[in-house]
């Protein structure tokens, strides 16, 4: 009885390991492509990498030039304890000698260099939705920034979320590159704006509501949220949302644009930040975005 008893455990922990595994695409998986800065840099915008990676001035967010030293720093307070983001810049201490495949392990698996698994902090599960050529153009862009030396050093967890292996069996239950709103092919404005909000843009994780793992609720996809910070809520931004019923797709896009609301207010909280990545976006880019925003089913 005891060997059975010890069998079935070390087959339990077999299966949990193989679980948990971390895993990743292939060389031969990367599409055919030669990454292309400048189009890298319209997807770090997009992408917000700078509201997170760039390094705070005297304890506050990042602005102007300073937004391009992504040395990393910021400290992010949730229940499971406290996330450190990383050191982006292509120095060693960065992301400097890594290979494409890595970088785009990383952006869209959630794994490391080391094969490691990184915490969803770090939105991959969003930035899986993206085009992979868009972030090896990506990867071309940030290696033409400054060098940063430094990190903040790793995340402070509460027990068990301090067990990183076990983000693989998170993983199985949340990572899915499968678009939220079904494809809008026929559509390519509504496409375009699919794969930057679903994507790139990853307004969903903080627009959508989560389950007590953490994982997004996608019957609620952009119906609001409580604040990553802790006070107040992020909006409803589907049509169900205070504002956006009554806007057109060009308010949204101008608002996007310009930080102006309809009603002559203007942008605050946390989306200053990203007000500020979309006006560096081109007006076709951010129309596409208020078309998709308009066609999301209704969240109350």
């Amino acid at each position: 009885m005891r060997r059975i008893v010890v069998a079935l455990l070390l087959l339990g922990f077999m299966a949990a390991w193989w679980v948990t595994a971390p895993s990743g695409f292939s060389e031969l998986e990367l599409p055919g492509h030669t990454p292309d800065a400048v189009a890298g840099e319209r997807v770090f915008w997009a992408g917000g990498c700078a509201s997170c990676h760039a390094t705070p001035v005297n304890g506050k967010r990042a602005k102007g030039a300073d937004k391009l030293v992504l040395g990393g720093g910021m400290e992010l307070e949730s229940p499971y304890g406290v996330f450190r983001v990383p050191n982006i810049s292509p120095h060693a201490d960065g992301i400097g000698g890594w290979s494409m495949l890595e970088f785009v392990n990383a952006m869209q698996h959630g794994v490391s260099p080391a094969g490691k698994h990184y915490y969803p902090s770090f939105p991959y599960t969003s930035y899986a939705r993206a085009a992979a050529r868009d972030v090896m153009d990506l990867k071309a862009y940030l290696d033409t920034l400054s060098a940063i030396a430094g990190g903040p050093g790793d995340h402070s967890l509460s027990f068990p979320w301090s067990i990183r292996r076990g983000i693989g069996a998170w993983k199985r239950l949340y990572l899915d590159a499968a678009p939220v709103q079904a494809s809008m092919a026929e559509d390519p404005l509504i496409e375009r704006g699919r794969e930057l909000v679903e994507g790139l843009g990853h307004c969903g994780e903080c627009h959508t509501s989560r389950d007590r793992f953490g994982g997004l609720l996608k019957d609620r996809w952009l119906g609001g949220a409580a604040s990553p910070e802790g006070k107040g809520r992020i909006p409803n931004i589907t049509a169900g949302g205070e504002n956006i019923a009554s806007w057109t797709g060009s308010d949204i896009a101008y608002y996007l644009e310009s930080g102006f609301t309809p009603e002559f207010d203007t942008v605050g909280g946390t989306m200053v930040a990203v007000q500020e990545n979309m006006a560096h976006l081109t007006s076709a880019d951010r129309e596409a975005i208020a078309a998709y925003l308009k066609s999301v089913p209704t969240v109350d």
